[in-house]
């Protein structure tokens, strides 16, 4: 026992071993179980009275589990500190880590409890549908905010743990206080995320792009697929991602073809002669439309856009609920349409 205490103060030298030290860690060891067992009562006591209602504070409980534990463990080792038998130093040193410890703690709960509120929230809208245009906005706005509110507590978090030393506060105060050449350093190398983070909550808040609309950005036509904090991920047609700033959707003009809505128009375009019976074919492309899948029971319209020597061109436009349901409609009517014309009127076809 003698031997085991030695190797302790040898190794601890600022403790001063004896049964005072002893008495005070095995106050400490009591205060840890105390809190473990008080967190344990308290988790259980309040899933009890929110058993069968207020379902986001019976969530938060859930959640915030973890951080309620790690914040009584420090209140505890705070409680016992001044009982342990340290010099002034090392007890310094011991409270700023618990401080600091406290201050993580706080920014962990915080994150957590923002993701809650943010899936709760989106619990009432159903995803998945090929043109939901109430859902896709409050995703957009939610997940934007999200990320916007999550990097300001991770750098509020961060600022507050490094103002804990003295160094980086003193740095802090004369920054604030003067406006020199550090202010302006540090004010430039923080623009872009700034930029980027003033730009999500522009975004979230008058959306000119929203999750799954169809855009077209620097003549690239594309799906938006993700909105992250700082940049939007566009799967372009050839499955691609065209990884596009924030800010560039705020200070640069782009194309949004679901603005309005989820729905696109296929297009088909038909080179016949003269002798074509734009009649006939408005009447069987209207047929072909309502019998396909793709058509979304919107528009359908037949019409000569233009007229040369050797014969007429013939657009064929068709509404759909998605881009790909669109280019998909397209396709098809032009397969049908043609082969319903080279067996019904084959001189309506332009040969050469």
């Amino acid at each position: 026992m003698e031997g085991i205490r030695t190797a302790l103060s040898d190794a601890l030298p600022a403790l001063a071993w004896g049964p005072p030290a002893l008495v005070a860690i095995v106050l400490a060891a009591l205060a840890i179980v105390a809190a473990l067992v008080l967190h344990a009562v308290i988790v259980a006591v309040f899933r009890r009275l929110l058993r069968h209602r207020y379902p986001y504070l019976r969530s938060l409980l859930v959640e915030t589990k973890n951080p309620a534990r790690a914040a009584l463990l420090i209140a505890a080792l705070f409680v016992v500190l001044p009982l342990l038998p340290l010099a002034p130093e090392t007890s310094a040193l011991i409270a700023r880590i618990l401080l600091i410890a406290v201050i993580v703690v706080v920014g962990w709960a915080a994150l957590t409890a923002l993701d809650l509120a943010a899936n709760l929230y989106l619990r009432r809208f159903r995803t998945g549908a090929a043109d939901d245009l109430i859902v896709r906005k409050h995703v957009t706005q939610v997940r934007i905010l999200r990320r916007a509110a999550a990097t300001l507590v991770i750098v509020a978090t961060a600022g507050a743990v490094l103002m804990t030393f003295e160094a980086v506060r003193e740095f802090g105060v004369s920054l604030f206080a003067s406006a020199g050449v550090a202010g302006l350093v540090v004010g430039l190398a923080a623009r872009p995320m700034l930029s980027n983070l003033i730009a999500g909550v522009q975004l979230a808040v008058t959306q000119p792009i929203r999750l799954g609309d169809t855009v077209v950005v620097e003549n690239e036509s594309g799906r938006v697929e993700e909105i992250t904090s700082t940049y939007v991920l566009i799967r372009v047609w050839n499955g691609g991602k065209l990884v596009v700033p924030l800010n560039h959707f705020i200070e640069k003009p782009f194309q949004n073809r679901t603005a309005e809505g989820g729905a696109l128009i296929g297009t088909a375009v038909l080179l016949l002669t003269y002798a074509a019976p734009v009649d006939r074919i408005r009447a069987k492309a209207k047929e072909l439309a309502a019998q396909s899948p793709l058509w979304d029971g919107g528009q359908v319209k037949v019409q000569l856009t233009g007229s040369r020597p050797e014969g007429i061109d013939v657009r064929i436009l068709a509404s759909a609920r998605s881009a790909g349901d669109a280019f998909d409609l397209g396709c098809e009517l032009s397969e049908k349409l043609i082969a319903w014309l080279n067996a019904e009127i084959p001189e309506a076809i332009r040969r050469q």
